[in-house]
């Protein structure tokens, strides 16, 4: 089984439950919902964002060829069915669904996806990733088209389902380098940005859904709500008087200390368990920690056990872990763990003596408040390093400044970051070359490159213990460990399904 989640409305659960289907009474049309997001993305351009924030609003906008369904298993979209593979895993043959239209009124056809997916490969992170697999794109016919690979690359259909860094697919004659036009084919489309008050939008009459119930982000996305409204609400003290209230019918990412609270107020409380995990991303390409013993003594200095506590108080809401992957999962392996959770002063400092480090040059740890536990977890983090002997700086921006700067190598040398539990390991975005951090060794070439190409799933499972011993080895990020992820909904709001990335297709207010 891939991963697996808990849906808690009001009370901790016991049960470990599958991503589920949404709607359980008659819903009504109509109404609009509010919904309170960490901030202002910085682009609502998916293909050129890792941002989940970017991923969450844009899904309801654009469509991908694939999804992913209820257990996490890769499945159609805009694509008519699964793809016709060959036999020697080379050869991508793909049928689009007939009837499906844009946003501005133009058929859909496999003209679009070709150019979608050709510019995807050229400003995706993820979509970079598959490039350096893929031989040629081309059409078939009006419905078809075909995807050449140079070699098996197993990853394929996860990163072409994968909602940020995303193969959406748009309009050919909208596609340029830089998206001034936001047409996509999906349940809804946009009418209106007011940077930093909110992005409206609405109902897209045109839209055609997948037969069948819905299916996690996969089967029929069905248009109850007139209009979804997402409003930026950057400070999270803010996000949780909000729910308490009821002033949101939606509200992401709460304090994990704020349950209880919210849990006696208007709203009802959300927890993903497990979620994800937070992440420090190292600058390998310049500054302080283009050095990898420096970035070996960055590991050894930090108590990962006490940044969570900070961060989220009771193991009630987080897990000490070094693997990539909670118990439960395919993909976990305890190789590499050994160099986790060691706040080794004296060690870490050892290692600065032996690369030359005088204290001239500060870390620089940019993070965000939008997301406390980040700025909680740097606070913590900072005085492990000064007491091994770091000089450090604190870069502290909102998260559309952050998104935009890790961008520049010249200005960080960590990032703080989360990411959900991915169901394919290739999406983890450190594994792109292109990706803030730019990983870029032949150990992990031909660690990646030897997963990416197995085909059976023992295989890849064996192999992906290789990727996790070579980041042990390297350390271009630091897995602080397991957490779960509070949001909370109006008692109203119904056809709600608990998700990494929440979607409001299916939703509906009950009158």
């Amino acid at each position: 089984m891939l991963r697996t989640m808990v849906r808690v409305l009001g009370v901790v659960a016991l049960a470990i439950l599958p991503l589920s289907s949404g709607a359980t009474a008659a819903p009504a049309k109509g109404g609009t919902i509010t919904v309170a997001t960490i901030g202002e993305p910085p682009t609502l351009d998916p293909m050129v964002s890792t941002a989940d924030l970017v991923g969450i609003i844009s899904q309801h906008i654009f469509e991908t060829l694939y999804t992913f369904d209820a257990n996490w298993s890769v499945t159609p979209l805009v694509a008519d069915a699964m793809p016709e593979i060959s036999a020697d895993g080379r050869v991508y043959t793909i049928k689009i669904r007939q009837g499906l239209t844009f946003h501005d009124g133009s058929a859909l056809d496999a003209d679009d996806v070709v150019a979608s997916l050709k510019r995807w490969t050229e400003v995706a992170s993820r979509g970079k990733l598959a490039a350096a697999n893929i031989e040629a794109i081309e059409k078939v016919d009006a419905s078809t088209i075909k995807i050449s690979l140079k070699q098996p690359f197993a990853p394929l259909l996860a990163l072409l389902a994968f909602n940020n860094s995303a193969a959406v697919i748009l309009p050919s004659e909208k596609i340029a380098p830089e998206l001034k036009d936001i047409v996509g084919s999906g349940p809804y489309m946009l009418k209106a940005r007011v940077p930093d008050q909110y992005i409206q939008l609405v109902r897209f009459d045109g839209y055609k859904p997948r037969e069948g119930d819905p299916n996690g982000y996969g089967g029929a996305r069905k248009q109850y709500l007139d209009e979804i409204r997402f409003t930026p609400v950057p400070n999270a003290n803010t996000r949780v008087e909000g729910a308490v209230a009821g002033q949101f019918d939606y509200t992401d990412s709460l304090p994990v200390e704020a349950f209880d609270k919210v849990k006696a107020g208007a709203s009802e409380p959300i927890i993903l368990k497990p979620f994800g995990w937070p992440v420090f991303v190292m600058n390998t390409k310049e500054g302080v920690l283009s050095d990898v013993k420096l970035r070996k003594a960055v590991q050894l200095a930090l108590n990962e056990e006490d940044m969570l506590a900070a961060a989220f108080g009771s193991t009630d809401f987080y897990a000490l872990d070094g693997a990539m992957y909670p118990e439960g999962y395919p993909w976990r392996s305890e190789v590499g763990t050994e160099i986790y959770n060691k706040g080794d002063a004296e060690g870490a400092q050892k290692l600065l003596t032996e690369a030359g480090y005088d204290g001239q040059k500060p870390i620089r740890i940019l993070t965000s408040r939008q997301y406390e536990f980040h700025y909680k977890m740097a606070l913590v983090a900072a005085e492990y390093l000064k007491a091994a002997g770091f000089q450090v700086t604190l870069d502290v921006t909102d998260w559309a400044t952050l998104t935009q700067r890790r961008a520049d190598p010249a200005l960080w040398d960590i990032y703080i970051s989360h990411s959900p539990f991915l169901p394919e390991p290739a999406l983890i975005g450190a594994l792109a070359k292109g990706s803030p951090g730019w990983w870029d060794t032949p150990a992990k070439d031909k660690a990646v490159g030897a997963f990416n190409q197995a085909l059976t799933q023992d295989e890849r499972v064996k192999l992906w213990a290789g990727v996790q011993q070579v980041m042990a080895d390297e350390v271009p990020l630091i897995k602080v460990g397991d957490f779960n992820a509070l949001s909370a909904k109006s008692k109203a709001l119904q056809g709600v399904t608990p998700a990494p990335w929440p979607y409001f297709w299916n939703a509906y207010v009950e009158k």
